[in-house]
């Protein structure tokens, strides 16, 4: 909040008051002064780079998540390029950002508690400023810079930002959220540049081949700075080697970005300013099946050319409509230990990695009964081209399909899961499809999903969380026409998590409350809440430990 000092007399001070006062509300700043803040409340309270590039502040998405970034002023979709908080958002009111007196800039949420902070307490900084490149700075009394975004990027690289061995991009989860995804770029140990999958219990390195010796990719390891750099033309360098030009190189004042996508691609973007829309000027991958985990465990991605996913036979999908999920058994697995077994043949398919066993000159009889005699192997992989190689598989991950490969994947099954032997696979797109969730719970009704039994309130008081808990112990118990009201409800706010979404959250919380609560302590009460319906009674938590839970919240 900036305040002026007026004055009767003389008359020439506070005609300067009046003026200086007219440039403060007519032109936004680039800069941050110490002891100022930004509210999420005021649209016009950012801070925009001297030549407009570039903006800085509270970015939204859905009526109550928002998120402290820096974004393409001018671009169609308002592109964001960083992100303070990406995994905890802030609430649409109350919330602020502040330079404070110590140093520290510092993302409160509306109930006082810090998000995000910078290392600069107890320093000497005087303002936090927006450059035309995109870095936002915190500089000192002389200009120094104490600390920039540059060095902590999240899924997005701006021209002569230095990429080192201490920084990362992480993709976001999905299309529909900012939250941290499976997909990352960084420096590898070995001093290379790398594309890997991260998932919560799989990873997997896909870029450069994973397959190929380092000079087969163009790569050397034998260099310890780990430092890559692209300029404003779109030629990017790295020590390993490494570089790429954009098929634009050339063409002056063009507005770059490198980003790691959703997908699992890398790819560099240029900014058209006739129509605000990117296009994308150079990617690290041409075929989308060959990004490993893009279709999750057990899955197979299939080029249609577009890339979709699919379940071999004996599976389905786990969670419908999001394949980060993967592929779930129609069997018991312990049965694949026994010899009642039988393979079911897929042509032009390989799980890469995960190889149990490597043999060259065998026959398909003898890779086989190897498979069948190891518990591990879920399937083996057998080509005829050249030496007849054999390997078995103990992992169904990072599943392909391409009339270019020579080999097939014979798939182990219990003899009692009905199969065709020669599977047609047929995908889905590999997102997040949340056509029926958006209905569902973007309706104005959800706040009121059943008046008849409950209403979903969230209050600031732990007998309200008690009452919220019970209820749903009380409705999983209570037969199908209980079943009917809460788990269809509960199944989508599931699906909304894991596809990384939280605008679920306004829409249950009670609107009474007018946007003043907590979304941290929110989604804690609601989680636990459908942790306390899951369909296997192991996985639920006693009512003992449902109010543990509840009393650290408290706390």
């Amino acid at each position: 909040m900036r305040s002026f000092q007026t004055s009767t007399s003389p008359k020439f001070p506070s005609f300067l008051t009046v003026f200086f006062l007219f440039l403060s509300t007519s032109y936004a700043h680039n800069f941050l002064l110490r002891g100022s803040s930004l509210s999420v409340e005021d649209d016009s309270d950012i801070l925009v780079s001297p030549d407009r590039t570039f903006s800085c502040g509270f970015y939204g998405m859905g009526q109550n998540a928002y998120w402290f970034s820096i974004w393409f002023t001018n671009s169609k979709d308002r592109t964001v390029v960083w992100m303070a908080n990406r995994d905890r958002p802030a609430n649409g009111r109350g919330s602020r950002v502040s330079l404070r007196g110590d140093g520290a800039m510092v993302l409160y949420d509306v109930d006082g508690s810090i998000i995000w902070e910078t290392n600069t307490t107890s320093t000497d900084a005087r303002m936090a400023e927006l450059l035309d490149t995109g870095n936002l700075v915190i500089k000192g009394p002389g200009g120094e810079i104490l600390w920039q975004s540059f060095d902590s990027p999240t899924d997005t690289l701006l021209p002569n930002q230095l990429f080192t061995k201490s920084t990362k991009l992480i993709a976001r989860l999905h299309g529909g959220s900012y939250a941290s995804g499976y997909f990352n770029f960084f420096f590898d140990n070995d001093n290379v540049l790398r594309l890997k999958y991260d998932g919560p219990d799989i990873s997997s390195i896909y870029w450069p081949v994973p397959y190929l010796k380092m000079f087969e990719n163009g790569r050397t390891n034998y260099n310890g700075s780990r430092i890559a750099v692209y300029d404003e033309m779109g030629h990017f360098v790295s020590s390993d080697w490494f570089q790429f030009i954009a098929s634009d190189m050339g063409l002056l004042r063009i507005k770059r970005r490198l980003t790691m996508d959703h997908d699992g691609n890398l790819r560099l973007y240029s900014l058209n300013n006739d129509t605000g829309l990117w296009v994308i000027s150079w990617e690290a991958l041409a075929q989308l099946c060959t990004v490993h985990g893009v279709c999750g465990r057990n899955a197979i991605c299939v080029n249609t050319p577009e890339p979709k996913c699919s379940c071999p036979p004996g599976y389905e999908i786990t969670e419908p409509g999001n394949w980060n999920q993967g592929c779930k058994p129609l069997f018991n697995e312990t049965l694949l230990q026994s010899q009642q077994v039988k393979f079911v043949e897929l042509p032009h398919v390989d799980y890469f990695g995960f190889d149990l066993n490597f043999i060259e000159s065998i026959s398909i009889d003898s890779c086989m009964k190897l498979c069948v005699g190891d518990y591990r192997c879920k399937a083996f992989n057998y080509k005829l081209t050249g030496e007849r190689r054999c390997y078995t598989k103990s992992e169904l991950f990072n599943g392909y399909q391409s009339p270019s490969f020579e080999g097939k994947i014979y798939l182990k099954l219990p003899v009692t899961v009905e199969t065709s032997q020669l599977a047609i696979l047929n995908g889905t797109d590999p997102i997040c499809q949340s056509d029926e969730l958006e209905t569902m719970i973007g309706s104005p009704s959800m706040y009121n999903i059943n008046t008849k039994r409950m209403r979903w309130v969230y209050l600031y008081s732990f007998a309200s969380a008690i009452g919220f808990i019970e209820l749903l112990f009380v409705v999983s118990e209570g037969g199908e026409e209980h079943e009917s009201d809460l788990t269809g409800f509960v199944r989508m706010v599931k699906s909304k998590i894991q596809c990384g979404e939280d605008s679920w959250i306004e829409e249950i919380v009670d609107p009474r409350l007018d946007g003043q609560f907590s979304r941290n302590q929110a989604t804690t009460i609601v989680q636990l809440g459908i942790s306390c319906v899951e369909e296997d009674r192991n996985k639920r938590p006693t009512m003992d430990l449902a109010i543990q839970a509840l009393l650290e919240w408290q706390d």
